[in-house]
């Protein structure tokens, strides 16, 4: 079997920025494990697993040890794969996913993903959260991850976590993020060292939480962001009530296919 494969750094506009991702255009449903074979085997963020079939468009993404329900960048790069490379038609696609019905629509050089909101609430937060990031932050929420809110962006810029105690905690990341400053609103970074993602270069899923924070904190409803990883990207982002949107380019740096 040869699978059609793609190496596209998502949110974006060059290449050797952004979050890189795999994306495998499937013919025909694979096993999990060889899913998760592959995924280990290219050692990317996340991989995207693409199956077309009869009026619908299966998407499950995987890291290089688990399945996670949702991945933002590698949903960009899909979207800019099936775009880009595999001839499809109109501006718009659908995907069926673990997390339910999720489109990519393209409005001129964006491409913006429609997204379920998942608002943050106030948590206790662990011992080993605080000790971990090494740097207590003003307050802590949580949603599918815990989110950590810091004074300025220079803090969360700083933070030097201590990835073995992240890896314990029980939640899928840590999202830490502040205000931010001149063309952006805020800033974040993300850590999953559990489940293989020491840090995530820019996280679509983890702005399912930080819109949600940031539009209510801030009174506004379209909002600027940065990921200030190393390698670093943009977001264009927005609450539409109980969906964000989530808008950023997508470069394709390697095509090929995989022999299995």
């Amino acid at each position: 079997m040869r699978i059609p494969f793609f190496h596209v750094d998502a949110f974006a506009s060059e290449l050797f920025r952004g979050n890189p991702a795999g994306v495998c255009l499937l013919g025909e449903a694979l096993p999990d494990a060889v899913m998760q074979a592959i995924a280990a085997e290219n050692n990317l963020p996340e991989t995207a697993f693409v199956l077309r079939g009869e009026g619908r468009i299966g998407l499950r993404w995987f890291t290089p040890t688990v399945e996670v329900d949702l991945c933002g960048h590698a949903t960009l790069a899909a979207a800019h794969a099936l775009f880009a490379h595999a001839g499809q038609p109109g501006g718009r696609v659908e995907f069926q996913s673990q997390s339910g019905p999720l489109a990519v629509e393209r409005e001129g050089e964006l491409l913006v993903l429609d997204f379920p909101s998942r608002p943050p609430v106030a948590c206790e937060a662990p011992k080993a959260l605080v000790r971990g990031l090494g740097s207590a932050p003003l307050e802590v929420l949580g949603s599918r991850d815990y989110l950590c809110v810091y004074e300025r962006a220079e803090d969360v810029a700083s933070l030097r976590p201590d990835m073995p105690l992240l890896a314990g905690l029980d939640r899928f990341g840590v999202i830490v993020t502040a205000p931010g400053s001149g063309d952006v609103d805020f800033v974040s970074r993300f850590f999953a060292p559990g489940d293989g993602i020491p840090e995530d270069p820019v996280t679509g899923s983890a702005h399912c939480t930080l819109i949600p924070y940031w539009a209510r904190r801030l009174g506004r409803t379209r909002l600027a962001a940065r990921q200030i990883s190393a390698r670093g990207g943009e977001l264009s982002c927005s609450l539409a009530g109980d969906r964000v949107r989530i808008g950023g380019r997508a470069v394709t740096y390697l095509s090929g296919e995989i022999d299995l």
